[in-house]
């Protein structure tokens, strides 16, 4: 009998980590709270190691194409639109800075479709009360939760997944200690149904304050505008969000007036960003395995938490369901995941808030050595730099 797996979160950590198991013969089962599947209205920018782990889960190049169009980190700018980086122009699909502009929601059907294709059960309004992670040789996992049609359910698993994201119940119940910590910063993000204005991913830094513009379709403009502000920050509805928004970044350069001039009040969303200091101890306990944002949370300074969900999960089916079928313990295939995820992703951690330091998180007072500094940095070095992260390959199959 195949072996079996319950993944809790159906979001891009989850349906990756399905998608692998699945591919590796396992039945797959995955939980999501929501009543509905699906992702908000927000951007994302596919690095070439998030597109590779996109055809370790079997998507091809036409349909990573489809997802959005070709475009690269044009470098960063100051809040007036002066150059402080420039980075090469329109570079090839292998180079570093080459990205994929992509609609969340459109990138989350493409996995939700590779996951049903491949039999993955689907459950929603599946809320996680509890979580007995079991032993490799030992007790099964237990996964228990509601929404069943005679009520709570407790589903019985050789592998649980904790892939339900920053908030997440698994790693409640797994690790107690782990606490989230607020970064000071909240993000407004939007997608708007326009071309955008240049075709490369523009950053524009200022005094506790980031904004980013970037194609993600022919006729579909993704922003998003960083800034510190206390947590939980009440300012109203959509359109006060847009007002707060456009009052923040008065002043800045063109492009960013331009695009918040043409910006719709309904779309505009915020969340205040939390993340994980240092990750989780360990990503294994007992039966089950934590990905994503469940066990790596880090500040959106890198642009790798996509990504990193992405690795994850191809991780789970290449490294753990293809250890174990090819004649691992689950002991052994969990602790290779372990040793190949942890110190990457606490790498990308540690880069992401010294990322933050040195950039959006810096105030006023240290904006002009900052930036006279970066106009000193060769570009092509600065490129070269990104090599180890954009580098990453999925490992080969046992």
């Amino acid at each position: 009998m195949a072996p079996t797996a319950v993944v809790v979160g159906g979001g891009i950590a989850g349906l990756a980590s399905a998608i692998a198991l699945a591919s590796a013969g396992w039945r797959t089962t995955t939980l999501e709270r929501a009543r509905e599947l699906g992702e908000v209205g927000a951007g994302v920018a596919l690095t070439a190691n998030a597109v590779a782990a996109l055809h370790g889960l079997g998507l091809d190049e036409e349909a990573v194409a489809r997802l959005g169009p070709p475009t690269w980190a044009t470098g960063t700018w100051d809040s007036h639109g002066r150059p402080l980086l420039r980075l090469p122009d329109d570079p090839g699909a292998g180079a570093a800075t080459a990205l994929r502009g992509v609609h969340r929601a459109r990138l989350h059907g493409a996995l939700l479709s590779r996951a049903r294709e491949l039999g993955v059960e689907v459950v929603t309004s599946a809320r996680v009360a509890s979580v007995d992670p079991g032993a490799p040789g030992g007790a099964p996992a237990v996964v228990r939760h509601s929404g069943g049609a005679g009520g709570d359910v407790a589903r019985e698993a050789d592998l649980v997944v904790g892939a339900d994201g920053v908030r997440s119940a698994v790693r409640a119940a797994l690790f107690p200690q782990a606490r989230l910590a607020y970064s000071g910063y909240s993000s407004w993000r939007a997608v708007l149904p326009v071309e955008a204005a240049h075709p490369g991913l523009l950053q524009f830094w200022g005094p506790h304050a980031e904004f980013g513009i970037m194609p993600v379709g022919a006729e579909a403009t993704y922003w998003y505008g960083y800034v510190r502000m206390p947590e939980g920050t009440v300012l109203g509805g959509p359109g006060a969000e847009l007002a707060a928004a456009r009052e923040r970044f008065a002043g800045w350069a063109p492009q960013v007036q331009e695009v918040l001039a043409a910006t719709p009040a309904e779309a505009v969303l915020r969340h205040d960003v939390h993340h994980l200091p240092g990750g989780l101890p360990r990503y294994v306990r007992g039966r089950a395995v934590m990905v994503g944002d469940a066990a790596h949370a880090t500040l959106p300074t890198m642009g790798q938490g996509a990504a990193t969900a992405l690795e994850d999960g191809v991780c789970v089916g290449r490294v753990v369901a293809a250890g174990v079928g090819a004649g691992a313990a689950l002991d052994e295939a969990l602790a290779a995941f372990d040793a190949a995820r942890r110190p990457r992703c606490r790498a990308l951690a540690r880069a992401s808030v010294a990322s933050g330091r040195f950039g959006s998180h810096l105030g006023p007072r240290w904006q002009g050595l900052r930036n006279a500094l970066m106009r000193l940095a060769p570009a092509a070095a600065v490129a070269r730099g990104a090599d180890p992260v954009m580098g990453w390959r999925p490992p080969a199959l046992p």
